[in-house]
């Protein structure tokens, strides 16, 4: 039997698409979400009435403890998303389960640290008047912006693989500050108190 190169293959399945690269939508949503979510919490810290208080817990004498804990205890749990993405991505040796503990460290530290950032915008506002209050109002609103566009990569196929351990590392960094310039200040200035 021979072969007519010159020959119609109708029969054979068609070439497989040519790999694109991702578009730039893919890179430009995430950030402007971003951008939207920092400069949306701001502007209603800068315009929002600061009422004091938003919630107070039973057992802790202010809401500045309570706040300060809630910071303590995501961070904590950062500190887990930290060494377990090491582990997922071959860093550091872990166990089957690491992706498991990564997830649910980070879901874990971030509804913790929403009651924080509402009793912040809520209470407090958007604050300006002394450096470590104005880098932490900064801080707070590009954390959760940062988070938001981490988030949406999360869900992004064909992404470099520097990107999303740069995003989730510069969201750990933040985190870090906002930590410094709040909680560990509380914990320095009013002693480690309930």
């Amino acid at each position: 039997m021979t072969v007519d190169p010159n020959a119609a293959t109708q029969g054979f399945p068609p070439p497989p698409p040519a790999h694109r690269r991702p578009g730039a939508a893919r890179y430009l949503v995430p950030a402007l979400v971003a951008a939207a979510v920092a400069v949306g919490l701001g502007a209603y810290g800068k315009t929002h009435h600061p009422a004091g208080t938003a919630f107070n817990l039973a057992g802790f004498s202010s809401t500045s403890a309570v706040k300060s804990w809630l910071a303590t205890t995501a961070f904590a749990f950062a500190l887990v998303q930290l060494v377990s993405a090491f582990m997922v991505y071959g860093k550091l040796p872990g166990p089957s389960w690491a992706p498991t503990l990564h997830r649910w460290s980070g879901r874990v530290a971030f509804l913790v640290a929403v009651p924080v950032a509402v009793h912040c915008l809520y209470a407090l506002g958007y604050q300006t008047y002394e450096p470590r209050v104005m880098w932490h109002s900064l801080l707070g609103c590009f954390f959760f912006g940062a988070f938001s566009a981490k988030m949406l990569l999360l869900r992004s196929e064909r992404l470099p693989g520097w990107l999303l351990p740069l995003v989730g590392g510069l969201v750990f960094v933040v985190l870090t500050a906002i930590w410094l310039t709040s909680a560990l200040w509380f914990f320095r200035t009013f002693g480690v108190t309930t």
